[in-house]
């Protein structure tokens, strides 16, 4: 009797479109943790009897644990697979939404975020996805991964509405217990979706002309690379903090109102969902370097358009152009790694960047801050972030440069050949 064997998995077939789907649910439903914490932050403030700062630390610390967990989740998904990790993410945000049902004290439920909702729960849906997702997708890798981390601003925009009725309703505790079961019975049920071995990089050659994954990317050594796309993750989200964490503020200074500003972020964000789906697609034509250098370019112009324009109706429109310009750039560092680093090492070296890009996105929130505390204004604060931005376009401009050359590194040595 023959046993039948299962056919492998392709690249850019239905196997990995329906894969795409259950990732993108997995990174939405992951992700509630990185939203739900900040929804709830009046409740919790009210409950423990502390000041804002204090009911602020619990967001501060779900950061810094998503940040580190980008990193350990993106090594443990190059050793063990997906779906282990998917598991550990699933059974972690459970635990630690019981737990913030049931701790009494404000430090305790900032602990209790850090751990087990930042660093070994909502980190396993954002970077081991990303990554996994680009193994599975050849010709359409841009608009897929971009798909896959629009589950990140999805997320966004779905739970706090859901969220804010039940904590009115039911109260945070009993909130926090229902969040629990749901994400774990979902996430599990999703992991089954995700079996499937990724297809052999022999299967999944690079486009005719493009770049080719290699030991030497961009004719550098892999630290060296690597430290540049840490550089410029860094660089590129210290300018994309300005607007994203300080517009409510500004409206309020402008003598619009917080409502106001708080509108035109989640104007932004929505442009954000948008700009990811149409960077995918250019990704696709142009590749993860130009895409990189194309949005940091309009990056940097929307960035000084808010200089001139403060006017609310100019305020409105600059906030959508800031979020249609900057959402396809952080996905596009997971691409330029598949197209030009070893794919087995995809998980740490796209989370190791997106680390970075959540160093940044905290350091410009706290710069712009401190630059307005010197400055009486946030004009200083813009110019600042533009300055940021034009050290991530040159480094775009760099690694660029370093594959067009003349002689430059534009067949670059295979992954595994022998020195020359």
């Amino acid at each position: 009797m023959t046993v039948p064997i299962a056919a492998p998995s392709e690249p850019d077939s239905r196997q990995a479109w329906w894969r795409l789907a259950a990732t993108l649910a997995l990174m939405t439903i992951g992700s509630a943790g990185m939203y739900v914490v900040s929804v709830m932050l009046p409740a919790v403030q009210a409950d423990f009897g502390v000041t804002r700062a204090e009911a602020s630390l619990p967001y501060t610390l779900l950061m810094i644990g998503f940040g580190a967990g980008c990193v350990l989740m993106g090594r443990l998904a190059d050793r063990f697979g997906i779906v282990p990790v998917i598991v550990l993410g699933a059974l972690s945000l459970g635990v630690g939404f019981a737990a913030c049902a049931w701790v009494g004290s404000i430090t305790a439920y900032a602990v209790v975020q850090g751990l087990f909702i930042g660093l070994l729960g909502s980190s396993a849906t954002f970077v081991p996805l990303v990554a996994d997702t680009s193994l599975w997708f050849v010709r359409r890798r841009g608009i897929a991964v971009a798909v896959c981390a629009s589950g990140n601003y999805l997320a966004g925009a779905v739970w706090p509405p859901v969220v804010q009725h039940f904590v009115e309703t039911a109260g945070w505790r009993a909130t926090c217990v229902g969040l629990g079961l749901f994400t774990v019975v979902s996430m599990l049920a999703l992991a089954g979706f995700m079996r499937a071995k990724a297809p052999p990089a022999t299967t999944a050659p690079a486009k005719a002309g493009g770049p080719v994954p290699s030991n030497r990317p961009f004719g550098l050594s892999l630290g060296q690379a690597q430290a540049l796309l840490c550089v410029a993750g860094t660089a590129c989200c210290v300018a994309m903090a300005m607007p994203q964490v300080h517009i409510v503020a500004y409206c309020g200074d402008l003598g619009y109102g917080a409502a106001r500003g708080a509108e035109m972020l989640s104007l932004m964000l929505a442009c954000g969902i948008v700009s990811r789906l149409v960077s995918g697609a250019i990704c696709d034509r142009i590749g993860g370097v130009r895409t990189l250098l194309l949005g940091s370019f309009l990056q940097g112009v929307a960035l000084l358009l808010f200089i001139p324009f403060d006017g609310l109706l100019s305020l409105y429109v600059v906030s959508a152009l800031f979020g249609l310009f900057q959402g396809g750039i952080v996905p596009s560092y997971a691409i330029i790694v598949r197209e030009h680093f070893p794919p087995a090492e995809a998980g740490a070296r796209v989370g190791t960047v997106i680390m970075c890009t959540l160093f940044g996105m905290a350091l410009g929130g706290w710069m712009s801050g401190k630059v307005f505390d010197l400055t009486g204004s946030y004009h200083a604060a813009f110019i600042n972030g533009a300055l940021w931005n034009a050290l991530n376009l040159s480094v775009a401009l760099f690694l660029l440069w370093r594959v067009r050359r003349p002689g430059g590194p534009t067949a670059p040595r295979p992954v595994g050949a022998g020195a020359a």
